[in-house]
């Protein structure tokens, strides 16, 4: 595993988000059936390159800062990375981190997911990966490519996928 040499009580569950019902989901079916007292959450964000991307050319190869869930919960402080975090997500994350003691950080990345998502994995020692599934069907996935499968076929820690409805 990528986190291999830590004691248990020291693993590290990342979670893919994009704030899409599936992203949801997965942070759900982590929470429910994954996540243990004391576990570090690492919530992962991968945003486009765009108008930001001069702005943030500093963490483009590396990400953001790891960053606490109590700067995360903050519009202002996260305007700076320009994301909008979404209510329900915080919601979950907070009843999480009380309810089961966790460690909750979000690592920001800008570029191209599939890639992002599996440079994570290393760069955070991720024991295993959640993710969701957005579903797309097989022409769209044949030509679009699925960050899914690339994620399924390169990270170097278990990935498990939370399929849709």
């Amino acid at each position: 595993m990528a986190g291999g040499g830590r004691a248990d009580d020291e693993r590290r569950i990342g979670v893919a988000m994009d704030y899409s019902a599936s992203s949801k989901r997965a942070l759900d079916w982590a929470i429910a059936n994954l996540l243990r007292r004391g576990d570090h959450l690492v919530v992962l964000h991968v945003l486009h390159h765009g108008g930001e991307a001069a702005k943030h050319a500093l963490w483009g190869k590396s990400g953001s800062p790891l960053i606490p869930l109590s700067e995360f919960r903050d519009p202002t402080a996260m305007q700076q990375y320009g994301v909008n975090c979404d209510a329900e997500v915080l919601d979950m994350l907070d009843t999480a981190a009380r309810q089961l003691e966790l460690t909750v950080v979000a690592k920001l990345y800008w570029g191209d997911a599939r890639e992002k998502l599996c440079d994570a994995v290393e760069e955070q020692k991720i024991d295993t990966l959640v993710m969701g599934s957005r579903g797309l069907g097989s022409i769209q996935r044949i030509l679009l490519g699925s960050v899914t499968n690339y994620v399924l076929s390169n990270a170097s820690c278990p990935v498990t996928v939370v399929k849709g409805k």
